[in-house]
């Protein structure tokens, strides 16, 4: 006896037989029930999913002679009666199965609808499954277009293509349309259980979920790797096997890399690079299926449970424990530089420099800083910008600061915006690193000799450079202020009215860094003294006092303080 490939052997007879297509084929009893035929049906989806094979189950049930009445059709073929078993060979004069790939011409087609005006010669209805309809001609559609339209009460249309966006909207509209979509991995892994188990084939729940998704939500495709290993194995299909013939790689390969990525190592991604190479994997088939691994590590940072994860319920559990300590952020960026290159992987021509330049790249993104925290002014936590002031208990020198808590973004926004207190208003000697009204301790640290003293306007320019390089908003304060450098200390004074720029400099950060470009400018005994705003004028115009009330209302605006908030900014002018 002849074999036949299980794909056909096993292609389903009845509704119940349709993988994954559950909504489907209820539309489509209920309508057979009801004896709501429509005169032309359109099935769409990608290969494999089963539009050809429930268009035929509906053309049997169309004709089947078990119908409730002889003349009303059933909602399920018997697969016995005569009409049945020879739409099933495909000699039924009444059902015409045609390909539309082959059968484009104009004259075609118009031959076909003049037979077509006839009715059928024993069946029920006269059925024309028409397959990959998209192929038809322009021309091809408008001689078709009539008598979808207007079809005799015998004649029933179905029609199915891979490419519903190539069909026009004409016929479209005359169609009752069906999407099958792609059959869900673990759905497929069970039904390949049943052939399995039918056809006496030996393989583990691991090969077939590995048999399910190599076959990307096709049945036909998944029981077509199914046979192929079998074939192969003699009747077993082992792991191995399994992953080597579908080009997939052990899931613990997948495993180390994202870790290696995550924890930026590019020692380790250059070394499974080179496992890969010499493994003669494809770097394209391996790079989409480490996205689709990044995708599943960013389901479960979302909260998903790893039972949910088309991965094997110990490997899922790993990868789960695995980006527990990660943000959500963190792996959508890396999930998303990973689709974006995707592209570049597989249009290159060295495609495994590509795929290892990608993946070293996505090492660089745990790294990255949040925009809203270089906004506000907050260090991270890896850097280091002034001097280390930890010594021993016994050690001579200066003592370590006590620990100053932070400040709400609230609170230095309230600093900002209210006018100095008269106490505030006198020169403050020292508002970076001493209370306001103190006199500085001069510090007796030698300048470091390879930081070249400046003097005159020349150090007040060098240092508004370096101050409107690390920090824009500050410097610009800085603009409207009147600097001056004698006897080792910056003199500021704001312009009059000026309330920011000593609220700003009450930050932590900005004293900071202010004091750390004084003493790179001019030495590190250098430092700084704020002044009390120039002199106010006697008299104020309309337009000032106009300004200042639009400030004060901004300044308790709910939103404005939300955004100041967030973004630790400050007001600068009001248009």
């Amino acid at each position: 006896m002849t074999y036949q490939v299980l794909a056909r052997k096993w292609r389903p007879q009845n509704f119940a037989g349709v993988v994954g297509q559950e909504p489907i084929i209820t539309a489509l009893r209920n309508g057979l029930k009801d004896n709501r035929i429509a005169q032309a049906y359109l099935f769409s989806g990608i290969r494999g999913v089963g539009k050809t094979t429930a268009a035929r189950v509906l053309a049997k049930a169309l004709n089947c002679e078990s119908g409730p009445e002889p003349d009303l059709p059933a909602a399920d073929p018997c697969n016995e009666c005569p009409a049945c078993t020879q739409i099933t060979a495909g000699a039924d004069l009444d059902v015409l199965e045609v390909d539309a790939a082959t059968y484009s011409k104009v004259e075609q087609v118009r031959e076909l609808t003049e037979s077509l005006r006839y009715g059928p010669a024993r069946d029920r209805y006269k059925v024309v499954v028409l397959d990959e309809v998209h192929r038809l001609s322009r021309q091809a559609f408008d001689a078709l277009l009539k008598i979808v339209e207007e079809p005799p009460p015998h004649l029933v249309f179905i029609f199915a293509t891979t490419e519903v966006d190539a069909v026009p909207a004409t016929i479209l509209s005359r169609c009752q349309e069906f999407q099958f979509r792609r059959v869900h991995s673990p759905v497929l892994a069970g039904y390949l259980r049943q052939i399995s188990d039918a056809e006496k084939i030996e393989v583990t729940d691991t090969s077939l979920r590995l048999i399910a998704r190599a076959g990307e939500g096709s049945v036909r495709d998944s029981v077509a790797l199914l046979d192929q290993l079998a074939t192969f194995g003699n009747g077993e299909i082992s792991d191995k096997d399994a992953s080597n013939l579908l080009g997939g790689l052990d899931v613990a390969v997948f495993h180390r890399l994202l870790s290696a990525i995550l924890e930026g190592r590019p020692t380790a991604i250059s070394e499974i690079v080179q496992e890969i190479e010499a493994n003669g994997w494809d770097p394209h088939n391996v790079y989409g299926q480490f996205l689709v691994y990044a995708r599943d590590a960013l389901h479960l940072a979302m909260g998903s449970e790893p039972e949910a994860i088309d991965l094997p319920l110990e490997e899922a559990q790993a990868l789960a424990d695995l980006v527990r300590p990660t943000s959500y952020e963190n792996l959508l960026r890396l999930t998303q530089h990973l689709l974006t290159s995707e592209m570049v992987v597989r249009r290159s021509e060295f495609a495994m420099l590509a795929l290892q330049l990608a993946w070293l790249r996505a090492a660089e993104l745990p790294k990255l800083t949040r925009i809203e925290d270089l906004l506000s002014g907050r260090e991270t936590s890896g850097s280091s910008t002034g001097p280390d002031t930890s010594q021993g208990s016994g050690g001579q020198g200066s003592a370590a600061p006590e620990p100053v808590a932070p400040r709400p973004a609230s609170a230095h926004r309230r600093a900002a915006s209210r006018p100095p207190s008269p106490q505030e208003a006198q020169p403050a000697p020292s508002l970076s690193r001493g209370e306001a009204g103190t006199k500085p301790v001069p510090s007796v640290r030698e300048p470091r000799a390879d930081v070249p003293r400046a003097v005159g306007q020349e150090g007040i320019g060098r240092f508004s450079r370096l101050l409107g390089d690390r920090r824009q908003g500050l410097a610009a304060l800085f603009g409207s202020a009147q600097l001056a450098f004698e006897g080792g200390r910056l003199t500021i004074q704001p312009q009059a009215g000026d309330v920011l720029l000593a609220g700003a400099l009450k930050r932590e950060t900005n004293a900071s860094l202010v004091e750390d470009l004084i003493r790179q400018v001019w030495g590190e005994d250098a430092g700084w003294t704020l002044l009390a705003p120039g002199p106010k004028v006697e008299e104020v115009d309309n337009e000032k006092e106009s300004k200042d009330d639009k400030l004060r209302q901004a300044q308790d605006d709910p939103t404005v303080q939300a955004v100041l908030d967030i973004f630790g900014g400050n007001i600068q002018s009001v248009q």
